[in-house]
């Protein structure tokens, strides 16, 4: 959508809702700081209100002001965000990619021929020349030692699936996971149970994740009795999608000590904490690189121990895995590269390139990361806390996933939590405000937010309360089903920051929020919904 038609449209938007005191942008009001341009001070109503808000927001969070190479970041890789009106706060689905990615990685494809990297010619060997830079880059990035390597996948459900059906699952071996998990860890149960292994579940708390002490019980009775008499395996959750729980890292080094294998689901986890393979040597780890910076898209990694993948044993084999093929016949050697052996066909070979250059800018704003966006989600979850309805002063939201238990302070601090706050909307009565509703009246103030289980139903459920419906599922089950039965498919409203997140951000959807407070402004949402269809009520 071009500026003029944004700008006619916002104009449209500030008259039919100027008492919702539509979102503004805010930008720090200091000499070294770059300020507001005079198209954003002169397109946007409830000037006034911002400005005091992010005053008392600089006083509550003065060390917000740290973290100010991320402001620069924002004017220079994300314009198009405030160009186009956009707040954007579904990192968890996907981070947004900077520009400066793009025209690097443009600027590489435009001076380079590069050709399938299964091959001697020149333009092979520049492709395969960036892939190995881009395996390079990160190993050096998660701070892995030689014994590691690196497997490109489509992304992070692509390489968990290449350890659950290469993993060598026995009757006596076991395949323990926590309740809190997403759908692509949960789906490894299907190889387990395929080959005749237990399938453990480690509880999920009220708030997500796990308790330790659960999850070391459970880890204790199903521990196997050998590593090669009954492969076990253990998947953690490095942090929660959906319920904003970091899982101790520690938990690793237990199950290791028990004879287990261990895979870390990091894709959550990645885009904002320092992971070193160094302190925590997992088996295997996976993460999808979209998720940690952006671009490109269907690229993720395994990031491997080269003597675990010894003890894989792939259920096929594809072009680029082997060295010779007997046709027709049953002999197979597979390649001497290790990481070959897993690379189902070719490699995204173009897309290469812009690993480095993202893992190098990540890098780089990385340290800063943690300390902004504590601040940004310390004062949203509050602030969400806060709201009641004009009707009766009964709460807006409730939130359910975890919250932090201690405020950063400094620059390089680690955080006890993700960066998400999920809850649901109450009406007035109490009632939760269908999903779809939410969905609906966010996009139409071009606020992009998720709203669901996020593919990981066991948390969600234990967020809602909702276990006893889950146990309720059975085989062939439809969402339709569940949502004939309870009346709307059960879910939460999810925000997640990231890369490119500012308090700007965080006010235009405390805007969206205060809006539901109020009768008018809420009921004028819900008849836009149901004029469009009220999908999934």
């Amino acid at each position: 959508m071009g500026n003029s038609q944004s700008s006619s449209t916002g104009q449209q938007r500030q008259r039919r809702h100027a008492e919702d005191s539509e979102p503004v942008i805010i930008q720090k009001r200091r000499a070294h700081h770059v300020p507001m341009t005079s198209t954003q001070l002169s397109s946007h109503v409830g000037q006034d209100l911002a400005w005091r808000a992010y005053k008392v927001f600089l006083d509550q969070y003065p060390q917000y002001e740290q973290t100010e190479p991320l402001d620069l970041l924002r004017l220079s890789d994300f314009a198009r965000l405030d160009q186009g009106g956009e707040t954007y706060v579904d990192y968890m689905g996907g981070s947004l990619h900077p520009d400066s990615i793009v025209l690097a990685h443009m600027a590489v494809l435009s001076s380079n021929i590069m050709g399938n990297t299964h091959s001697v010619s020149t333009s092979s060997q520049v492709s395969s020349t960036y892939a190995n830079k881009a395996r390079a880059a990160v190993l050096a990035f998660f701070h892995a030692p030689p014994e590691y390597t690196v497997i490109f996948t489509p992304n992070a459900s692509g390489a968990l699936k290449l350890i659950g059906e290469s993993f060598p699952f026995t009757p006596g071996g076991s395949y323990v996971m926590g309740v809190d998990s997403h759908n692509s860890v949960t789906g490894i149960r299907k190889f387990a149970l395929q080959k005749g292994a237990r399938v453990a579940y480690i509880e999920s708390t009220p708030h997500g994740g796990m308790e330790v002490s659960t999850a070391m019980d459970v880890l204790r009775s199903h521990k196997p009795r050998s590593r090669v008499e009954s492969p076990s395996l253990f998947a953690l959750t490095g942090q929660s999608n959906i319920s904003n729980s970091k899982n101790p890292l520690s938990l690793l080094h237990y199950a290791s000590s028990l004879g287990y294998s261990t895979l870390l689901d990091a894709a959550a986890l990645a885009p904002t904490s320092v992971i070193s393979l160094e302190k925590t040597p997992v088996d295997a780890m996976a993460v999808s690189f979209y998720k940690m910076f952006g671009y490109p898209t269907g690229v993720g990694a395994l990031v491997v121990k080269k003597s675990f993948l010894e003890q894989l044993e792939r259920p096929w084999f594809a072009g680029g895995t082997v060295d010779v093929v007997q046709v027709p016949g049953t002999v197979v050697t597979m390649s001497s590269d290790i990481h070959e052996r897993f690379e189902d066909g070719t490699i995204n070979y173009l897309a290469l390139p812009a690993i480095a250059d993202g893992l190098r800018l990540l890098s780089n704003y990385l340290p800063f990361l943690p300390l902004r966006l504590s601040c940004l989600v310390d004062y949203l979850s509050s602030s969400l806390l806060q709201l009641r309805h004009q009707e009766n002063s009964s709460p807006v939201v409730r939130i359910v996933s975890r919250l932090p238990t201690r405020r950063l302070t400094n620059v390089g601090d680690q955080s006890d939590t993700g960066f998400i706050v999920s809850f649901v909307f109450l009406s007035p009565n109490g009632r939760l405000l269908p999903n779809t509703f939410v969905e609906h009246a966010a996009s139409m103030r071009r606020i992009s937010l998720r709203t669901g289980c996020m593919c990981n139903p066991g948390a969600a459920a234990a967020m809602l309360g909702s276990q006893k419906e889950m146990e309720g599922l059975y085989d062939g089950i439809r969402r339709q089903d569940i949502l004939d039965a309870m009346g709307q498919v059960p879910g939460v409203v999810r925000l997640s920051l990231g890369l490119a997140s500012t308090f700007q951000d965080v006010w235009c959807v405390l805007q969206f929020a205060s809006g539901m407070s109020r009768s008018r402004s809420r009921q004028a949402m819900w008849e836009a919904w149901v004029k469009d269809g009220t999908p999934g009520h």
